[in-house]
């Protein structure tokens, strides 16, 4: 695969539709062509203890960030007509659709890869966290759970194994 987006989300709480951050790795013939990285003030506007103890945003850093629908306008024309990868495509996919649904926004139909089912069936590892899978093709992921940088090693991997 030589066109396609990375795309990583985190979340405020255990909803899918609070999203709180997302990054973006634009790739183009096989070449990162653009970075993207917003945070944003999610919905509902909470935030777990967990899920803070795992990316360590909170509702401060988000209470003045931009909605989704004013993220995700800043994007949509970038990412047109290119297929999305996520490491663990059924966490980012439903976070994606549930987040439009928040929203009432039209759901494009976007076309979905995962590279930790790729890691599966193609890597001989003792796991398959992000990390682990970043790290045997060639990409250190130093700021796990930084939506960019987790972003970028799910596009090092794709461009790998997909």
């Amino acid at each position: 695969m030589k066109d396609f987006v990375a795309i990583d989300f985190e979340t405020a709480n255990g909803r899918r539709c609070s999203v709180c951050s997302v990054g973006m790795i634009i790739v183009r013939d096989g070449e990162i062509v653009d970075r993207f990285y917003s945070l944003i003030k999610p919905t509902p506007n909470y935030y777990s203890y967990w899920t803070t103890e795992i990316h360590g945003l909170t509702q401060a850093d988000t209470d003045s960030a931009p909605t989704f629908p004013e993220v995700w306008a800043q994007v949509q024309e970038r990412i047109k007509g290119l297929p999305l990868v996520a490491h663990n495509k059924p966490f980012d996919e439903t976070c994606l659709k549930a987040v439009f649904a928040e929203y009432g926004m039209e759901y494009p139909e976007y076309e979905f890869y995962c590279t930790l089912a790729a890691s599966r069936r193609t890597l001989d590892l003792p796991s398959h966290q992000l990390h682990i899978v970043a790290k045997a093709c060639g990409f250190t992921l130093m700021n796990h759970h930084n939506a960019l940088e987790d972003a970028e090693a799910c596009a090092a991997i794709a461009l790998k194994i997909l």
